[in-house]
């Protein structure tokens, strides 16, 4: 059973930058469209980034583009998301999750079949 675990959150002023890391368990990570979602108090769950199995194809929500970036390493079984230029309004659980039965990236929630538990980011103004 693959899993997902995410890490790097925390408490960061605004302006500040936090990179999170999502590992993944198994051997077909390489094969999975990856994403990042996050759910802010009373909000719904929304989308991040998200990225092909090979890195060359990318999607960002409007409000993240220019300060976001979204990478991975399929010999580290880890997606990355660097984010920059943090505003209190990206204060939110940062969950990464996959598409096992896919190899290219969605913004859509129900493309994906495999969440990890997420990480708290909490940005200061």
């Amino acid at each position: 059973q693959v899993q997902l675990v995410e890490s790097g959150g925390g408490l960061v002023q605004a302006g500040g930058s936090l990179r999170l890391s999502c590992a993944a368990s198994g051997r077909t990570f390489s094969r999975y469209g990856m994403g990042w979602f996050r759910q802010a108090p009373g909000k719904e769950r929304e989308f991040v980034a998200s990225i092909s199995w090979n890195g060359g194809r990318l999607y960002y929500a409007d409000s993240v583009k220019g300060r976001f970036s979204v990478t991975r390493d399929n010999a580290k079984n880890t997606v990355y998301l660097q984010m920059n230029s943090l505003k209190p309004e990206d204060t939110a659980v940062y969950s990464c999750a996959a598409r096992t039965g896919s190899i290219y990236p969605s913004t859509e929630t129900y493309d994906y079949d495999l969440w990890g538990q997420g990480t708290q980011v909490t940005v200061s103004s």
